[in-house]
């Protein structure tokens, strides 16, 4: 396997990380995140004029037709700055889901929008009752002569509070448990019977909570097949989840940068604390665990568009995994390498370190997805 970028693909590199490099250092991402907002509409027509927000739309419906791997550069650029925008909701895990399982008139109306900026997706998915199980559905939707009505809750949806749309999952068949009788629908974020709920996460970005209250929908708005859901919100989410774990390489390499530097220049009894050996195995330490997290990144990628599907979960979960525990431990270990000064609000440190918590526990932890790659080969 060739790990070497094309040339168009270190255009790319290059492209975002200037932008990370000059115009998003740490003091613009907390301002940014405490913004009203939480987020800079500047920022997001800047990433529709660069094509990133193209990135995952096929080339017929005004995109790039990139990939897994162009998505990894992205986000590992952003997670080395801790970038705040709603781009992996949007751009990664929405477009790939319509572009996989949308109907033509679906792909016309919706992708060119994600493509040029003019309106931000959420995906609403999880439920308080199912924690990372996708399939625990409680929402229902109820088939009547305009369509569908919805009724139901959907908790931590990443982006929801500046969507303009969610793309919901709703039971339209069976029982709660069920991964049969799931079906996904596309509902204005505006419509009668939505209510959005914004609050802030810990890492510094946006989630909601959204509550749907008999929400009607026409039939159009349905997204592959009635019933089948499932495995098209399954293979969505694991494109969001390779996403995030290259975001968590590229916060882990950044905040490694930042500890070796305060290894440096911060002295005890006359020389570098870096020059002691016992700070030096731990930043050792910390260096392995970002190369298994590397790996781990690039094989979850390598691996989304396999035709088996037992062979990509297993990947991406092996990769969740691997990167939930690597950063649990590079943050707790930069935190201490800094002393009482990692744990002030004033120094990058504990940010990324809550950024990698966050990683964590999105769409499923450390030991939810081990349980989930035994599940795989059982």
């Amino acid at each position: 396997m060739d790990f070497n970028y094309s040339e168009e693909q270190q255009m790319l590199a290059d492209t975002v990380g200037r932008f990370v490099d000059k115009d998003y250092d740490f003091e613009t991402r907390r301002n940014l995140s405490r913004s009203a907002a939480g987020f800079s509409e500047d920022n997001w027509k800047l990433f529709g004029e660069l094509g990133l927000l193209a990135l995952n739309v096929p080339e017929e419906f005004g995109g790039m037709g990139g990939g897994a791997v162009e998505t990894l550069i992205v986000m590992e650029a952003f997670g080395r700055g801790l970038v705040v925008e709603p781009y992996l909701p949007t751009a990664v895990v929405v477009a790939g889901l319509i572009a996989h399982a949308g109907s033509t008139a679906q792909k016309e109306k919706l992708l060119g929008a994600i493509a040029n900026g003019s309106r931000r997706f959420a995906l609403a998915a999880l439920e308080p009752q199912g924690r990372f199980d996708l399939w625990n559905v409680e929402t229902k939707a109820v088939s009547s002569d305009k369509g569908f009505v919805l009724n139901g809750r959907k908790s931590v949806v990443s982006g929801g509070g500046s969507a303009a749309s969610f793309i919901v999952s709703a039971r339209t068949a069976g029982i709660s448990t069920d991964q049969q009788g799931i079906s996904l629908f596309l509902v204005d974020a505006g419509a009668i019977g939505v209510t959005v709920k914004d609050f802030p996460t810990i890492d510094g970005l946006r989630a909601a909570e959204v509550m749907f209250d008999n929400v009607t929908v026409t039939a159009d708005a349905l997204i592959g097949v009635l019933d089948g859901g499932y495995p098209i919100l399954d293979a969505a989410i694991d494109c969001g989840i390779a996403a995030l774990c290259a975001e968590a390489v590229g916060a882990m390499s950044k905040l490694i940068e930042i500890t070796a530097e305060y290894l440096r220049t911060r002295k005890q009894f006359g020389k570098p604390i870096g020059s002691f050996q016992a700070l030096q195995h731990r930043a050792a330490d910390m260096l392995i665990a970002l190369e298994q997290s590397r790996s781990a990144a690039l094989m979850a990628a390598a691996k989304l568009d396999a035709v088996d599907a037992t062979e990509r979960r297993a990947a991406v979960s092996a990769a969740k995994t691997i990167i939930g525990h690597a950063g649990r431990s590079i943050g707790q270990a930069a935190i201490q390498l800094h002393g009482g000064m990692g744990m002030t609000d004033e120094l990058a440190v504990g940010y990324y370190a809550k950024r990698l918590v966050s990683i964590d526990l999105t769409w499923g932890n450390s030991e939810h997805h081990v349980e989930r790659y035994a599940s795989t080969f059982s």
